[in-house]
């Protein structure tokens, strides 16, 4: 009798139980989803069987604005875009405006925005690493470790420009003033200790068994869905595709500049945080040989405010943290302000593999890789 109650029990637990699917929104207002985004998980218990990214909700008619705003104002405008990449947002308009109107930046100009987008590299890295480790579900130890680093680049930037957040500092053919005397200085010191800070933060993550657990294997991107679905920056190098347009498509002064291009292995939320880590190590080496380079010399051209290109169009990329960004930019020759302006923003193209990497994974994998690829909503709405 025993026997049959055991084969009983043994053929009930083989059977397939048909279970009602779960509908479960992640968002719109959610301390993990970086910003005003909603994802419409199904559920079959805890597993992901499908997933919608619901975007929209922090639209704020960017691209429009433009078209009324001088090529100018519009600078001002981009520093809300990826508001953790400001200094880049600024760089990749402007040069748009100066492919246009054939515009050389003087010399020492170029070397202080390489300066500019190392440090805003450095500080998109450092909240990326903070922030993932909070979604992790770890104390809040890490992200004040990285938050510290990051406030001293904002001071440096506030000296430079004033301002913290939203810096408005890169103007059409060079920049809005120059650093002063102090500054330099005081860059070199943080430099000096930041390696030594970098090495104290990865102490706490990279060896740490339950990120391991969480991270490794976990939201497999393959170097064929990354080139596919066109990703960008730390996303495709983590799957092992080292592509960098510093380096494969030069612009600027970065052909001078002694640098590796970090790539990972697997693809997975591990390789995503370790190839910021080692690139910020990267973006101190960039910085280090500019300082030691950077010329005398005006930091800007003599401009009218309100410029007029001839008619055409221009599309300029950099590589911003989050990967290839860019602005295309229509002039008719007859306005001060543009005719067209759109953005390539590297996160909404991100959010766009997010359904792929979670199906089958569980509702916490999905917060832990929704944080490997490091949105910001607002580059995704604009």
């Amino acid at each position: 009798m025993s026997e049959l109650i055991l084969a009983s029990k043994n053929s009930a637990l083989d059977a397939k139980i048909d279970t009602e699917r779960i509908t479960l929104n992640v968002g719109p207002q959610h301390p993990s989803t970086h910003g005003v985004l909603r994802v419409i998980l199904t559920l079959d218990g805890e597993i992901v069987i499908d997933a919608e990214v619901v975007l929209g909700y922090l639209h704020r008619g960017f691209e429009k604005l433009c078209e009324e705003g001088t090529y100018t104002q519009n600078i001002s405008l981009t520093d809300r875009l990826d508001y953790f990449n400001s200094m880049n947002n600024n760089w990749a308009y402007v040069k748009a405006v100066e492919m246009m109107m054939d515009i050389e930046v003087p010399e020492r100009a170029e070397y202080l925005r390489v300066i500019m987008s190392e440090l805003q590299r450095i500080v998109s890295h450092l909240a990326c690493t903070g922030f993932f480790v909070s979604d992790l579900g770890a104390a809040h130890t890490p992200l004040l470790y990285a938050f510290r680093e990051r406030e001293e680049i904002l001071d440096l930037f506030e000296m430079v420009c004033g301002a913290r957040m939203t810096y408005n500092y890169f103007r059409i053919g060079g920049l809005a003033n120059d650093i002063h005397d102090g500054w330099i200085p005081r860059l070199k010191a943080f430099l000096q200790r930041l390696p030594s800070k970098i090495d104290e933060l990865e102490a706490l993550i990279t060896g740490n068994e339950v990120i391991l657990a969480r991270a490794k294997g976990v939201g497999v991107l393959s170097p064929e869905m990354a080139i596919s679905f066109s990703t960008a920056g730390p996303v495709i190098r983590a799957s092992g595709v080292p592509f960098d347009l510093r380096r494969d498509v030069p612009y600027s002064l970065y052909p001078r500049f002694d640098f590796k291009v970090i790539t990972g292995k697997n693809g997975d939320i591990f390789d995503r945080y370790y190839v910021r880590v080692q690139e910020m190590r990267e973006s101190i080496r960039i910085i280090e040989q500019a300082l030691e380079q950077l010329p005398d010399g005006p930091i800007r051209i003599p401009f009218p405010l309100n410029v007029r290109p001839p008619a055409g169009e221009a599309l300029s990329r950099i590589e911003g943290p989050k990967g290839e960004m860019g602005f295309y930019i229509v002039s008719d020759g007859t306005s001060i302000s543009p005719y067209r302006v759109h953005q390539r923003p590297p996160c909404f193209i991100h959010l766009g593999v997010l359904r792929d990497l979670v199906i089958g994974w569980k509702v916490a994998d999905v917060i832990a890789t929704l944080a490997s690829l490091d949105p910001i909503m607002g580059e995704v709405d604009r």
